[in-house]
C-alpha cells in the first residue's frame, strides 16, 4: 500500500514537472507575434492560476492508461506524449471551469478566489478561457502533426467539448440559482447532464486519447471503453452528489451547497420520484434557498425518504453492473480490463 502511494506520487511529480515546458511554449507562441510586454506578463500568471492547480486525475489517467496498453514496451517518448495529452484535458479543464465560474457567479475554486474574481481581471476571463482551449490545438499540431492518428486527437477534442458545452447548457436552464423550479428536475435529466457534462471529458476522454497513441483502430474496442466509463462516470458523478449532503466537510474538503444552490443533484431528483404530495410541497418551500433552516427541512425529508438506502443500493448495483461488463471485454481488441478495474479501486465506496 505505501509503494502504491509512493508510486502514485512519484507520477504526479512526474506529470507536474512537464506543465512549466508547456506553459513556456504558449509563452514563446506570443513572443512569435511581438505580444506587448503586460499582455505576455497577464498570459503567464493567467496559466500558472487555473491550468496545474487540481487533482490532475483526469491528465494523470491519459499517462496511467497507456502504461498498461503498452506494458513493458512503453518508451519514455510515449510517457511524455501522454503527459502532454493529460495536460491538454487539463487545459481544457481550466478553459471549463473559468467560464463555469462566471456563469454560476461562484467566489472561490480549489482553495483561492476564482480567475474573474481576481484584482483587475472580471470578465477579460472570458477571454482567457478562449485561449486556453486554443492551447489544446497549438499542442496537438506541435507534437502529434506527424502521427497518423493527429487528426482523431484534434476531432476527439471538439467532439467531447461541445458534449460537454451541451451538459452545462441542459444544466444551466434546469437549474438557475435564482429561479426554483422543481417541475424541471427529472432523473432522467440529471443523467443527461452528468453523462455530458463530467463522464465525457473526464473519463472517457482520457481512455480514448490512450488509445488512439497505443495505436487501437478497432471500432468495438472504443465501443467498449465508451460503454464501461461513461456509466463509471455517471456513477462517480452520483456519488459526488451523495458526498456533497453526506460527507463529511473535514474530509471531502468543501462544505456542501447543493440544496441551497437549487443543483439538479441526483439527491434531489430520487426524493421527488419517492415524495408523496406533502412531502413534495416541503421540498417545493425550501429547496434551492440560501437558509439553513429550509437546508435542514430538505436533509430531514431525505432522512425521512430514506434517500441514503437508495444510494446504497445504487452503488452495490452500479458496481455490480460495472464489474459484470468489465468481466465480459473482449481483449483481442487491444483493450485491457486493467483500465477500468484501477479506476473502479479508485473510486468505488469513496469517502472524499
Amino acid at each position: 500500500m505505501v509503494a502504491v502511494k509512493l508510486q502514485k506520487e512519484e507520477n504526479r511529480q512526474a506529470f507536474l514537472k512537464v506543465f512549466p515546458t508547456l506553459a513556456d511554449e504558449v509563452l514563446a507562441e506570443l513572443r512569435k507575434y511581438n505580444m506587448p510586454e503586460d499582455a505576455y506578463e497577464w498570459t503567464k500568471k493567467m496559466l500558472y492560476y487555473n491550468v496545474p492547480g487540481g487533482k490532475l486525475n483526469r491528465g494523470i489517467s491519459v499517462v496511467d492508461t497507456i502504461r498498461i496498453l503498452k506494458g513493458e514496451s512503453v518508451t519514455e517518448d510515449e510517457i511524455f506524449k501522454a503527459t502532454v495529452l493529460g495536460w491538454l484535458i487539463e487545459f481544457l479543464q481550466a478553459f471549463f471551469l473559468i467560464s463555469d465560474d462566471i456563469m454560476d457567479a461562484s467566489i472561490t475554486r480549489r482553495g483561492q478566489p476564482c480567475w474573474y474574481k481576481c484584482d483587475n481581471v472580471g470578465m477579460v476571463a472570458i477571454n482567457d478561457a478562449f485561449i486556453l482551449e486554443s492551447c489544446i490545438y497549438i499542442f496537438l499540431k506541435k507534437y502529434f502533426k506527424k502521427t497518423d492518428y493527429y487528426i482523431e486527437l484534434v476531432e476527439l477534442f471538439h467532439e467531447v467539448t461541445f458534449q460537454t458545452e451541451l451538459g452545462q447548457l441542459c444544466d444551466l436552464i434546469t437549474a438557475p440559482e435564482d429561479h426554483v423550479d422543481l417541475n424541471k428536475f427529472s432523473v432522467k435529466k440529471h443523467q443527461f447532464i452528468v453523462i455530458y457534462k463530467t463522464a465525457y471529458y473526464s473519463f472517457y476522454l482520457p481512455v480514448a486519447l490512450a488509445m488512439h497513441m497505443a495505436g487501437i483502430k478497432n471500432e468495438e474496442a472504443f465501443k467498449q471503453a465508451h460503454d464501461i466509463l461513461i456509466p463509471l462516470g455517471e456513477y462517480f458523478q452520483v456519488q459526488d452528489d451523495y458526498l456533497d449532503c453526506y460527507g463529511a466537510p473535514e474530509v471531502i474538503g468543501k462544505i456542501g451547497t447543493d440544496i441551497m444552490d437549487n443543483k439538479c443533484s441526483w439527491l434531489i431528483n430520487q426524493a421527488l420520484a419517492k415524495a408523496n404530495p406533502e412531502q413534495r410541497k416541503v421540498l417545493d418551500e425550501n429547496y434551492g434557498k440560501k437558509d439553513s433552516e429550509a437546508e435542514a427541512k430538505v436533509k430531514q425529508l431525505y432522512l425521512d425518504l430514506d434517500i441514503e438506502s437508495v444510494y446504497k443500493a445504487y452503488e452495490e448495483k452500479s458496481f455490480n453492473d460495472l464489474t459484470a461488463f468489465i468481466n465480459k471485454l473482449d481483449e483481442s481488441t487491444g483493450i485491457k480490463k486493467e483500465i477500468f478495474t484501477e479506476f473502479m479501486d479508485k473510486i468505488y465506496k469513496r469517502t472524499k
